[in-house]
């Protein structure tokens, strides 16, 4: 499996769709235990900018600096927010965005998982539903 450079790296980060050597790579991402941490950092680079020039701004513009740090951080709160709620449906777009099918990722991991799931719900149902 084939890595992207820095460069790609950040090209992919922003919706950019990679060769199809890196074709694995990005199944992987998508697949791997800590694939929700990887599209929560993903999300966290893609803000990194707007807060810098929201900040950037302030400091060239003035103004109040308590309220200009307390609305840039609400704001940086309600986007990793909105980031952890579709991180889903976007890392499937990017698999599919790389030639699998549509929801590939979400199956793989359910599949991975599934022995799991089934022992926690018999678990649940001896202790819950007698």
């Amino acid at each position: 499996m084939k890595r992207p450079g820095p460069l790609r790296w950040l090209w992919f980060v922003y919706g950019g769709r990679l060769p199809e050597r890196y074709r694995e790579w990005v199944l992987h991402v998508a697949t791997c235990r800590t694939w929700l941490v990887r599209a929560f950092a993903r999300g966290l680079v893609q803000l990194a900018p707007l807060l810098g020039g929201l900040l950037g701004a302030l400091v060239v513009f003035g103004g109040s600096w308590p309220l200009a740090l307390g609305s840039t951080l609400l704001g940086f709160l309600v986007a990793l927010r909105i980031i952890l709620a579709f991180a889903q449906d976007n890392v499937d777009a990017r698999v599919a965005q790389h030639g699998f099918p549509a929801g590939h990722a979400t199956a793989v991991r359910r599949r991975r998982h599934a022995a799991e799931e089934a022992a926690k719900a018999s678990a649940y149902n001896d202790t819950w539903r007698r």
